[in-house]
């Protein structure tokens, strides 16, 4: 009875808190919505979005990843402490960016799997296989970044409002990570092969929640509650409907590398500290909400989190274990950094789920954090 109630707590505040971002944006652009429902924003509204300049794609053909197995995903990433790193001084950008750009090349290499060598949930055996196979996947499962050109009645926009609401849900049903970008996955790959209409665009939302609270989670939302969170705008059996069209329309294929899979795996390469696990976890939850950032890959996300937060805190930019685990160099990752800040400094003040979220103590307050950008 009482995990009932708390649900019931945080699917009606979670209810009305995507009813309140509708409305505050409706108000903005004089346009109506379907209660519940996303808000009916026109492209002609967002032209300054639609005219922004599209991010250059980058170079998707390197080398294979070492990483780690999933299950490690557990480990408290905050208990590795840094090793053999000097913190970097910054007396100016050239010389900032020219000692970390030789330390990544000269510094001592660690083996960041041999202390879990005896442990049979990291798969020390397998780890590198693995993220290998993670590297070779994530071009599959990865979306066409210009899709949204084949809807014809949502934009970017909408796509941003209903990923920082379902962002509220995730935290309020105390969701793993793994659902939330499994969820944000889904819709990409769906939208990209569907054309969907605005009054349907939450219910692929939270149809895509299900599905990937059904893949990750232990005890899912139950159906109900996720009705009750739409304010009812849809029932139980569209749901279900819905979940079998996009079952179908991805061929069941429901398996991705995602960028917190990746995160995890190079926080531990990074000898992180809690203050760079809550800052990489804010700036990557950050790039789910930009269509944008659909050029880059899960794995430069992660990087390009690492790296921004890794310099919050006055570490060197990029590490040799981190070039050895990631396989990437600070030169590949730093033009991913900049759009990654660029678009949190462009991105709308009425989307604030993810600032709200990271300014709990529980996250360690990290969203009030200022952000380095000197580079």
């Amino acid at each position: 009875m009482f995990r009932e109630n708390n649900k019931r707590t945080a699917t009606g505040n979670s209810r009305r808190a995507f009813r309140d971002l509708s409305n505050s944006i409706n108000e903005n652009v004089n346009d109506g919505a379907k209660p519940g429902g996303i808000p009916l924003v026109k492209k002609s509204h967002v032209s300054g979005l639609n005219q922004r300049p599209v991010l250059p794609i980058p170079q998707r053909s390197i080398a294979p990843p070492r990483g780690q197995n999933p299950t490690q995903r557990h480990i408290s990433a905050h208990q590795q402490q840094p090793q053999r790193e000097q913190p970097v001084v910054r007396s100016n950008s050239f010389q900032t960016a020219s000692s970390s750009s030789s330390y990544q090349h000269s510094g001592q290499v660690d083996d960041i799997d041999e202390r879990d060598s005896d442990d049979p949930l990291c798969a020390t055996e397998y780890v590198v296989e693995m993220y290998r196979h993670f590297r070779e996947k994530e071009m599959k499962t990865s979306v066409r970044p210009i899709y949204m050109e084949n809807q014809s009645h949502i934009n970017e926009r909408m796509r941003s409002i209903l990923v920082d609401w379902l962002v509220e849900v995730h935290l309020k049903f105390k969701l793993v990570p793994e659902t939330l970008y499994l969820t944000v996955n889904i819709i990409d790959r769906y939208l990209e092969r569907v054309e969907v209409s605005r009054p349907k665009l939450q219910l692929v939302g939270v149809t895509a929640l299900l599905l990937a609270s059904k893949y990750e989670e232990i005890y899912p939302p139950e159906l109900r509650d996720l009705v009750y969170i739409c304010d009812r705008a849809y029932s139980n059996e569209q749901i279900l409907e819905m979940e079998e069209r996009i079952l179908k329309a991805l061929e069941y294929q429901i398996t991705i590398p995602s960028a917190h899979a990746f995160l995890v795996r190079y926080l531990k390469a990074a000898h992180a500290d809690r203050k760079i696990v809550q800052l990489s976890c804010f700036i990557l939850d950050g790039t789910l909400q930009s269509y944008n950032l659909l050029h880059y890959l899960p794995s430069q996300l992660a990087a390009a989190s690492v790296l921004i937060a890794r310099r919050c805190v006055g570490r060197n930019s990029w590490s040799p274990t981190l070039l050895k685990y990631a396989e990437y160099c600070e030169e590949d990752i730093l033009p991913v950094a900049r759009a990654v800040l660029a678009e949190k400094s462009s991105a709308s003040q009425e989307l604030r789920a993810v600032n709200k979220k990271y300014s709990s103590s529980r996250y360690g307050g990290v969203a009030d954090t200022t952000i380095d950008c000197d580079f």
